[in-house]
């Protein structure tokens, strides 16, 4: 660790001088020599390179999830060469080149605080061994020797026999109980973290081996902490835990206000931006119009739970537009169903009929079948008596009353019959 801190001596100056600036600040309120002033100094220090790295940590999220939207992709090069490692290679860079993303940018944050972390570590030990560095001149390192943080000083470590945590002004058991703690508490704050983000920022849609490895870090990161941890001073240690929880923090602000889509977080989100927007008839911030500008944006590629704000706007008589602001509006949309397909909203749902039972069938066949028979008047007909036809028997000797009609219901079509030219005498 020593040899890794001494590469990044160029930068051990700059950190220490940040760290006796706030010193000198906290040492007017605590005292110079208290571990108050020195412990809020790395703290203050982790803070201000924090806001530094935003741009980075906002580059790595996009960075992320564009490797979530890449997935199934990357899953198709892998089956289809998976026999052929340096094909997949060149595939999976040719893919990486198109879409214009990088696997390493999810990475960038904690590559980019890695100098300032081994600069610290070396500022500390050079404290814990008694020796100036950087602009920590003689009376501050005696300072910095003299602070106590609950009792562990600020340069001891866990392995640090009784002769050196003596030498420190402290005991072997002070520092053991502190340093594990900060310990447990720096590798419960990682694996909260990353079970947050595995848990309720993840497209739950697609199963992928990226998520896998996702998971195995969330246990394997933890682990790591616990075991170098053990060889941080306990400056360090307050470098880390302040700066994982300040990764905890920013991440949960992000997962509240810009989910990953579908995700459970962007249900959560979208169900209070429902509320928000329904009350108040429109979308208020920037935020608020980019998520709703998005959504408008992808039409049919819209997930269920982004189609069912489209529909909730709709139903309460508000319209998205496509520049992200929400309108009020009755008829200027289509409502989207469950699986995607428009509907016109406020029309009603197609009914299927009820199926009938054999009886209702019949008679309603037998009442169909008696309206279409042409109906026999009783009375006297008006026409001329040469006009009517002949009411000879049939040929053959059929029985009476077998007549036309009789012809008719056995076979010829239903309905009224053309009269049969009268018969010529």
């Amino acid at each position: 660790m020593d040899t890794i801190a001494s590469l990044f001596s160029f930068i051990t100056t700059p950190v220490s001088w940040v760290i006796v600036q706030f010193h000198a600040v906290y040492g007017k309120i605590f005292g110079p020599d208290t571990g108050w002033a020195w412990g809020l100094s790395i703290v203050s220090l982790v803070i201000l390179i924090r806001i530094c790295l935003i741009p980075l940590f906002v580059k790595q999220i996009k960075s992320t999830r564009a490797m979530q939207t890449l997935q199934p992709e990357m899953k198709k090069i892998q089956e289809r060469y998976k026999n052929d490692k340096q094909r997949q290679s060149e595939e999976m860079m040719k893919l990486y080149k198109e879409t214009g993303t990088n696997p390493l940018s999810s990475c960038l944050p904690i590559l980019a605080q890695s100098p300032f972390f081994f600069a610290l570590y070396h500022v500390l030990n050079g404290i814990a061994t008694g020796k100036t560095i950087g602009v920590i001149n003689d009376s501050l390192l005696a300072s910095a020797r003299k602070a106590h943080i609950f009792g562990a000083p600020l340069a001891a470590k866990f392995k640090d026999g009784s002769a050196t945590v003596q030498a420190l002004g402290a005991t072997v058991t002070d520092v053991r109980v502190v340093t594990a703690i900060m310990i447990v508490m720096m590798s419960g704050s990682q694996f909260y973290t990353q079970r947050q983000l595995m848990t309720k920022n993840v497209d739950t849609t697609v199963k992928t081996p990226f998520m896998q490895q996702q998971k195995m870090l969330m246990y394997v990161f933890p682990v790591m902490f616990a075991v170098f941890g053990i060889n941080f001073p306990v400056g360090v240690l307050v470098y880390w835990l302040t700066t994982n929880v300040w990764t905890m923090g920013q991440q949960m602000y992000v997962i509240r206000n810009n989910p990953t889509p579908g995700s459970k977080a962007q249900a959560a989100y979208l169900e209070r931006l429902t509320k928000h927007v329904t009350h108040h008839g429109k979308s208020r911030s920037r935020g608020e119009k980019a998520i709703v500008k998005a959504i408008v944006a992808k039409g049919r590629d819209r997930n269920e739970f982004e189609r069912k704000f489209i529909n909730a706007l709709t139903k309460a008589g508000l319209v998205a537009q496509a520049d992200g602001t929400v309108v009020k509006g009755e008829a200027a949309t289509l409502v989207e169903t469950e699986d995607g397909t428009p509907a016109t909203p406020g029309a009603a749902k197609r009914q299927q009929p009820k199926r009938q039972t054999k009886s209702q069938r019949q008679s309603a066949t037998a009442k169909a079948a008696g309206e279409s028979e042409p109906k026999t008047s009783l009375t006297k007909s008006d026409e001329p008596e040469d006009a009517k036809p002949s009411a000879a028997k049939p040929a053959g000797g059929g029985k009476p009353g077998t007549g036309t009609r009789s012809k008719a219901q056995s076979g010829q079509r239903k309905g009224p019959q053309r009269p049969k030219s009268p018969s010529k005498k």
